[in-house]
């Protein structure tokens, strides 16, 4: 075996580490000196929040986001093969969940490189656990379309698999979007149709709420340029 690949959760906002990390992870972060990270300047913030013993400027980054590209990728994969160990860190929650880092995981079962996944938040399942929606049988859409009209069809079609099918589909927004976005929802769903709406998970302005649609109509959640997930489906 040619190296291993630690896939670090981090959190979800400004918390404590020590709440929503076990320690057994913080303890493996703290010996690491090579890191992949999203966004560096957040993977560095949030490394030093876990009590880093050693002096930060020792420990080196590389950028792995959205923008790079599959040979930059190719040459992380040596950085890491030389260095024998490294952590993979998401902008927020598990990486190589609906982030770039897949591409990399990817990569190391290719290439023989042990590959461990470690527990910490995911917005994705905590705000399932908190809907009271489908958490046995539920898809996970990521992003939807950014133009309106493809995304307002995308969100019947949506609805039309809640309907026949009882799953719950979870999906997401950029956070300048949120409301956008509702807004579409409110629109092209039936009032009757059950939506849930967790944004801010694991900080202090949390914010979880089932209702149908008609009722959200009533009175809009102040979402805007907060990281949410979105749940259409039916109560257990």
């Amino acid at each position: 075996m040619a190296g291993d690949l630690y896939l670090l959760p981090s959190t979800l906002g400004a918390t404590s580490p020590e709440i929503y990390l076990p320690a057994g992870v913080i303890k493996i972060l703290h010996r690491l000196k090579l890191f992949f990270a999203e966004d560096i300047r957040t993977a560095r913030r949030f490394i030093k929040s876990t009590g880093y013993p050693d002096n930060i400027s020792i420990v080196t980054f590389y950028e792995l986001s959205e923008h790079t590209t599959p040979v930059e990728t190719e040459r992380l994969l040596q950085v890491l093969q030389a260095a024998g160990e490294a952590g993979l860190i998401s902008e927020a929650g598990l990486p190589a969940v609906a982030d770039p880092g897949a591409t990399l995981v990817h990569l190391c079962h290719r290439h023989g490189i042990r590959v461990h996944p470690l527990t910490g938040p995911s917005s994705i399942m905590l705000a399932l656990m908190a809907s009271g929606m489908n958490g046995q049988h539920f898809t996970f859409h990521g992003y939807l379309p950014r133009d309106p009209a493809q995304r307002r069809r995308k969100l019947r079609m949506l609805e039309q698999e809640c309907n026949v099918s009882g799953n719950s589909q979870v999906f997401m927004e950029t956070p300048y979007r949120n409301l956008a976005l509702l807004k579409d929802i409110l629109q092209t769903c039936h009032k009757d149709t059950w939506l849930c709406i967790a944004a801010g998970l694991t900080t202090d302005y949390e914010f979880i709420d089932t209702r149908q649609t008609g009722l959200w109509e009533r009175k809009l959640p102040d979402i805007h340029k907060i990281p949410a997930i979105f749940i259409v489906g039916k109560p257990q």
